[in-house]
């Protein structure tokens, strides 16, 4: 399976960014879709879509998306949500691990996920949690809004027999 990771569109999915997950086969998004259930459905018609609704998306998108999304793909569990880490730890540089948004821990310790997916921060960050085991996911933002010095992001890569593999980032200018 090949997958494509973006959060925080805010309302655009931009050109770039879809030509760069033009060989996904399925995209997952950590939230903050922005531009109600219409954005979704355009990225739907592009490709398959997972995802949870993130802090800014209305009732439309949170009738339809759920806040935590857990889910198997080839042999990998998966826990997705917009807001995973704790207000301290937002716009932290240097990997989170352990400063976890007390929802997303307790949701964390119940269900044992081997990847851990948020968005919400803008700052993409993707390391080995040292505490739990997982892999932390946050493909920053590929949509305009967020901090000048952050490029927008999208992630790529491989799940297969219960491996992630061929993990590829893709920095667009803002």
């Amino acid at each position: 399976m090949f997958i494509g990771l973006i959060s925080d569109t805010h309302g655009v999915f931009p050109e770039d960014v879809r030509k760069f997950l033009e060989p996904v086969d399925v995209i997952w998004h950590a939230g903050d879709f922005g531009g109600g259930l219409d954005l979704a459905d355009r990225i739907r018609a592009f490709k398959p879509l997972v995802g949870v609704f993130g802090n800014i998306d209305g009732a439309d998108v949170r009738k339809e998306f759920p806040r935590f999304r857990r889910f198997e793909c080839e042999g990998v569990k998966v826990l997705m949500t917009h807001i995973g880490l704790s207000r301290g730890a937002y716009w932290a540089y240097t990997p989170a691990a352990g400063k976890y948004d007390i929802v997303a821990e307790s949701e964390i310790e119940s269900y044992r996920p081997d990847i851990f997916v948020c968005g919400h921060t803008h700052i993409p960050q993707v390391f080995r949690d040292k505490r739990y085991g997982f892999l932390f996911m946050n493909p920053g933002a590929c949509g305009y809004e967020g901090p000048r010095e952050v490029p927008r992001m999208a992630l790529r890569f491989k799940i297969e027999n219960g491996e992630v593999s061929s993990l590829e980032k893709c920095e667009f200018p803002r």
